[in-house]
């Protein structure tokens, strides 16, 4: 296949492509901007989804357990 679309760019080229598709969008008026109220909504929405994953927040708590646990023993050293 060789190097092929977004995924062969590099960060920087990719960033400037999305920066125009964006300036785009706004100047054409069909771009979106999320009020507070929806931004809120939307964040709400979400976290329910996650939190509904009981195996992926054990996962997250074990994560959060450990790093708390390394934290302790490098400030008792």
């Amino acid at each position: 296949m060789g190097n092929r679309g977004f995924g062969s760019l590099t960060a920087e080229q990719r960033k400037a492509i999305s920066s125009k598709g964006g300036k785009a969008a706004h100047k054409a008026g069909t771009a979106h901007k999320f009020t507070p109220e929806e931004a809120a909504a939307a964040g709400r929405k979400g976290g329910r989804s996650v939190s509904e994953d009981k195996d992926h927040m054990a996962s997250i708590g074990r994560r959060g357990g450990a790093s708390r646990q390394r934290q302790k023993e490098q400030q008792q050293q």
